[in-house]
Protein backbone atom coordinates (compact mmCIF):
# COMPACT_ATOMS: atom_id res chain seq x y z
CA UNK A 1 0.00 0.00 0.00
CA UNK A 2 1.63 3.60 -1.15
CA UNK A 3 -0.82 5.39 0.43
CA UNK A 4 -3.41 5.70 3.39
CA UNK A 5 -5.53 8.00 4.41
CA UNK A 6 -7.95 7.54 7.74
CA UNK A 7 -10.01 9.95 9.19
CA UNK A 8 -9.44 13.10 7.17
CA UNK A 9 -11.02 16.16 8.08
CA UNK A 10 -10.83 20.18 7.09
CA UNK A 11 -12.59 22.84 7.62
CA UNK A 12 -12.59 26.49 6.28
CA UNK A 13 -13.60 29.30 8.74
CA UNK A 14 -14.69 27.11 10.96
CA UNK A 15 -16.84 25.46 8.47
CA UNK A 16 -16.41 21.75 8.07
CA UNK A 17 -15.39 21.37 4.28
CA UNK A 18 -14.23 17.22 4.69
CA UNK A 19 -15.47 15.15 7.00
CA UNK A 20 -14.20 11.73 8.23
CA UNK A 21 -12.74 10.93 4.35
CA UNK A 22 -10.25 7.60 4.52
CA UNK A 23 -9.25 5.65 1.27
CA UNK A 24 -6.30 3.61 0.90
CA UNK A 25 -4.41 3.34 -2.60
CA UNK A 26 -1.43 0.86 -3.85
CA UNK A 27 1.25 1.43 -6.93
CA UNK A 28 -0.25 0.95 -10.29
CA UNK A 29 -3.58 2.16 -9.21
CA UNK A 30 -5.40 5.44 -10.46
CA UNK A 31 -8.34 6.82 -7.90
CA UNK A 32 -11.14 9.51 -9.47
CA UNK A 33 -12.40 12.17 -7.21
CA UNK A 34 -15.94 12.76 -8.23
CA UNK A 35 -18.64 15.10 -7.17
CA UNK A 36 -20.53 18.38 -7.61
CA UNK A 37 -18.66 21.43 -7.10
CA UNK A 38 -18.08 22.50 -3.59
CA UNK A 39 -18.12 18.36 -2.23
CA UNK A 40 -14.08 19.13 -1.29
CA UNK A 41 -12.27 17.73 -4.28
CA UNK A 42 -9.57 19.90 -4.45
CA UNK A 43 -9.57 20.36 -1.03
CA UNK A 44 -8.62 16.63 -0.03
CA UNK A 45 -6.37 16.58 -2.76
CA UNK A 46 -4.47 19.77 -1.12
CA UNK A 47 -4.69 18.18 2.16
CA UNK A 48 -2.65 14.96 1.13
CA UNK A 49 0.09 16.56 -0.06
CA UNK A 50 -0.01 19.05 3.28
CA UNK A 51 -0.41 22.54 1.09
CA UNK A 52 -3.62 22.30 3.84
CA UNK A 53 -3.35 21.25 6.91
CA UNK A 54 -5.70 18.99 8.25
CA UNK A 55 -8.00 19.42 11.35
CA UNK A 56 -7.83 15.71 12.34
CA UNK A 57 -6.73 12.39 10.75
CA UNK A 58 -3.66 11.39 9.11
CA UNK A 59 -1.45 10.58 5.68
CA UNK A 60 0.31 7.82 5.34
CA UNK A 61 2.76 7.14 2.30
CA UNK A 62 4.55 4.41 2.55
CA UNK A 63 4.36 3.95 6.06
CA UNK A 64 5.52 7.38 6.73
CA UNK A 65 3.73 10.43 8.40
CA UNK A 66 3.29 13.00 5.59
CA UNK A 67 2.17 15.32 8.55
CA UNK A 68 6.18 14.82 9.56
CA UNK A 69 7.63 15.18 6.17
CA UNK A 70 9.92 18.03 5.15
CA UNK A 71 8.52 20.18 2.50
CA UNK A 72 11.61 18.96 -0.08
CA UNK A 73 10.83 15.29 0.97
CA UNK A 74 7.13 15.71 0.16
CA UNK A 75 7.88 17.14 -3.44
CA UNK A 76 10.11 14.32 -4.31
CA UNK A 77 7.18 11.92 -3.30
CA UNK A 78 3.76 13.80 -4.60
CA UNK A 79 3.34 15.65 -7.54
CA UNK A 80 0.73 18.35 -7.78
CA UNK A 81 -0.95 20.02 -10.69
CA UNK A 82 -3.46 22.75 -9.70
CA UNK A 83 -6.33 23.90 -11.89
CA UNK A 84 -5.22 27.41 -11.93
CA UNK A 85 -1.57 28.17 -12.23
CA UNK A 86 0.37 31.75 -12.43
CA UNK A 87 1.87 33.22 -15.39
CA UNK A 88 5.48 32.31 -15.87
CA UNK A 89 8.24 33.85 -18.21
CA UNK A 90 9.48 30.77 -18.17
CA UNK A 91 10.70 28.66 -21.74
CA UNK A 92 8.45 24.94 -21.98
CA UNK A 93 12.06 23.45 -21.03
CA UNK A 94 13.21 25.60 -17.99
CA UNK A 95 9.31 25.10 -16.78
CA UNK A 96 9.67 21.49 -17.23
CA UNK A 97 12.92 21.58 -15.73
CA UNK A 98 11.89 22.87 -12.59
CA UNK A 99 10.20 19.59 -11.78
CA UNK A 100 13.51 18.64 -10.78
CA UNK A 101 14.26 21.43 -8.23
CA UNK A 102 13.17 18.85 -5.37
CA UNK A 103 16.90 16.91 -6.49
CA UNK A 104 18.92 19.45 -7.37
CA UNK A 105 21.57 20.99 -5.30
CA UNK A 106 23.63 23.19 -6.93
CA UNK A 107 22.83 22.98 -11.13
CA UNK A 108 20.65 20.53 -12.86
CA UNK A 109 22.71 17.72 -13.97
CA UNK A 110 22.93 15.52 -17.83
CA UNK A 111 20.44 13.34 -16.06
CA UNK A 112 18.00 16.04 -14.94
CA UNK A 113 17.91 17.48 -18.33
CA UNK A 114 17.97 13.88 -19.91
CA UNK A 115 14.65 13.27 -17.91
CA UNK A 116 12.85 16.36 -19.25
CA UNK A 117 13.86 16.12 -23.16
CA UNK A 118 12.31 12.44 -22.46
CA UNK A 119 8.95 14.16 -20.91
CA UNK A 120 8.82 16.32 -23.58
CA UNK A 121 9.01 14.02 -25.84
CA UNK A 122 6.42 11.70 -24.29
CA UNK A 123 3.67 14.79 -24.19
CA UNK A 124 4.55 15.37 -27.65
CA UNK A 125 5.33 18.80 -26.56
CA UNK A 126 8.81 18.82 -27.29
CA UNK A 127 8.42 21.35 -30.37
CA UNK A 128 7.50 23.98 -27.81
CA UNK A 129 10.62 23.23 -25.57
CA UNK A 130 12.07 26.98 -26.53
CA UNK A 131 8.60 29.12 -26.25
CA UNK A 132 7.70 31.00 -23.94
CA UNK A 133 4.90 29.92 -21.63
CA UNK A 134 2.83 32.69 -21.73
CA UNK A 135 2.55 32.82 -25.41
CA UNK A 136 0.76 29.34 -24.86
CA UNK A 137 -2.38 28.35 -25.08
CA UNK A 138 -4.49 27.13 -22.26
CA UNK A 139 -4.39 23.54 -23.48
CA UNK A 140 -0.87 23.60 -24.07
CA UNK A 141 -0.14 25.09 -20.80
CA UNK A 142 -2.04 22.36 -19.54
CA UNK A 143 0.32 19.64 -20.65
CA UNK A 144 3.24 21.58 -19.82
CA UNK A 145 2.24 21.44 -16.07
CA UNK A 146 2.16 17.75 -16.31
CA UNK A 147 5.07 17.47 -18.01
CA UNK A 148 6.68 19.32 -14.91
CA UNK A 149 4.79 16.87 -12.24
CA UNK A 150 6.08 13.79 -13.94
CA UNK A 151 9.26 15.44 -14.11
CA UNK A 152 9.49 15.26 -10.61
CA UNK A 153 9.09 11.34 -10.63
CA UNK A 154 6.82 11.01 -7.55
CA UNK A 155 5.44 8.05 -6.14
CA UNK A 156 1.57 9.64 -6.04
CA UNK A 157 0.33 12.06 -8.71
CA UNK A 158 -2.27 14.73 -7.66
CA UNK A 159 -4.44 15.92 -10.57
CA UNK A 160 -6.72 18.59 -10.15
CA UNK A 161 -8.78 18.71 -13.19
CA UNK A 162 -5.97 18.39 -15.46
CA UNK A 163 -7.85 17.64 -18.62
CA UNK A 164 -10.27 21.14 -18.12
CA UNK A 165 -8.63 23.00 -20.94
CA UNK A 166 -7.85 20.39 -23.11
CA UNK A 167 -9.78 19.24 -26.50
CA UNK A 168 -11.07 15.70 -26.91
CA UNK A 169 -7.93 14.62 -28.21
CA UNK A 170 -6.04 16.00 -26.19
CA UNK A 171 -7.87 14.66 -22.77
CA UNK A 172 -7.28 11.18 -24.17
CA UNK A 173 -3.64 11.55 -24.99
CA UNK A 174 -3.25 13.06 -21.86
CA UNK A 175 -4.87 10.49 -19.89
CA UNK A 176 -3.46 7.86 -22.05
CA UNK A 177 0.19 9.52 -20.86
CA UNK A 178 -0.65 9.42 -16.83
CA UNK A 179 -1.78 5.92 -17.31
CA UNK A 180 1.18 4.88 -18.84
CA UNK A 181 3.26 6.27 -15.94
CA UNK A 182 1.67 4.96 -13.29
CA UNK A 183 1.76 1.33 -14.57
CA UNK A 184 5.22 1.91 -16.20
CA UNK A 185 6.83 3.87 -13.27
CA UNK A 186 4.78 2.19 -10.43
CA UNK A 187 3.20 5.57 -9.13
CA UNK A 188 -0.49 6.00 -8.03
CA UNK A 189 -2.30 8.91 -9.08
CA UNK A 190 -5.63 10.70 -7.84
CA UNK A 191 -7.63 12.59 -10.22
CA UNK A 192 -10.39 15.39 -9.64
CA UNK A 193 -12.23 15.15 -12.71
CA UNK A 194 -15.97 16.44 -13.26
CA UNK A 195 -16.26 13.99 -16.39
CA UNK A 196 -17.50 10.87 -15.60
CA UNK A 197 -17.66 9.38 -18.50
CA UNK A 198 -13.45 10.39 -18.53
CA UNK A 199 -13.28 8.65 -15.23
CA UNK A 200 -14.91 4.86 -16.32
CA UNK A 201 -12.37 4.79 -19.02
CA UNK A 202 -9.64 5.82 -17.23
CA UNK A 203 -9.80 5.19 -13.22
CA UNK A 204 -9.77 1.98 -11.49
CA UNK A 205 -11.27 3.27 -8.40
CA UNK A 206 -13.59 5.96 -7.36
CA UNK A 207 -14.40 7.72 -4.08
CA UNK A 208 -16.96 10.06 -4.66
CA UNK A 209 -18.06 12.88 -2.45
CA UNK A 210 -20.80 14.52 -1.34
CA UNK A 211 -21.09 17.19 1.53
CA UNK A 212 -17.41 16.41 2.43
CA UNK A 213 -18.37 12.80 3.49
CA UNK A 214 -17.41 9.71 1.31
CA UNK A 215 -20.65 8.49 -0.18
CA UNK A 216 -18.80 5.95 -2.24
CA UNK A 217 -15.42 3.91 -2.17
CA UNK A 218 -15.86 1.04 -5.05
CA UNK A 219 -13.70 -0.45 -8.02
CA UNK A 220 -15.41 1.56 -10.69
CA UNK A 221 -17.13 -1.82 -11.75
CA UNK A 222 -19.24 -1.79 -8.82
CA UNK A 223 -20.32 2.04 -9.33
CA UNK A 224 -23.65 2.18 -10.53
CA UNK A 225 -26.48 4.52 -11.36
CA UNK A 226 -28.20 4.87 -8.45
CA UNK A 227 -24.71 6.10 -7.06
CA UNK A 228 -24.38 8.44 -9.53
CA UNK A 229 -27.74 10.18 -9.03
CA UNK A 230 -27.51 11.08 -5.54
CA UNK A 231 -24.09 12.10 -5.37
CA UNK A 232 -25.31 14.50 -8.35
CA UNK A 233 -29.03 14.67 -8.14
CA UNK A 234 -29.63 13.66 -11.74
CA UNK A 235 -30.86 10.88 -12.87
CA UNK A 236 -28.94 8.42 -15.37
CA UNK A 237 -28.31 4.82 -16.99
CA UNK A 238 -25.06 3.33 -17.47
CA UNK A 239 -24.41 1.47 -20.57
CA UNK A 240 -21.47 0.43 -22.28
CA UNK A 241 -19.72 1.36 -25.95
CA UNK A 242 -16.75 -0.28 -27.02
CA UNK A 243 -16.46 -2.47 -23.69
CA UNK A 244 -16.39 1.50 -21.69
CA UNK A 245 -18.94 1.96 -19.29
CA UNK A 246 -20.55 5.20 -20.23
CA UNK A 247 -23.08 7.44 -18.47
CA UNK A 248 -26.01 8.96 -20.28
CA UNK A 249 -28.31 11.38 -18.22
CA UNK A 250 -32.18 10.78 -18.83
CA UNK A 251 -33.37 14.18 -17.55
Amino acid sequence: MILKVAGVEFTYNESPVLRNVGFELKKGQIMAILGVNGAGKTTLLKCLNRILRLKAGSVFLGGENVMDMSRNHIARHFAYVPQKYEDEYLTVFDTVLLGRKPYIKWEATSNDLRIVEAILYRMNIEHLALRPTHKLSGGEMQKVIIARALAQEPEVLLLDEPTSNLDLKNQLQVMQLVTHAVREHHMAAIVSVHDINLAFRFADHFLMLRDGRVHLLAPKGEVTAEDIEKVYGVKVILGKVDHHKIVIPVE
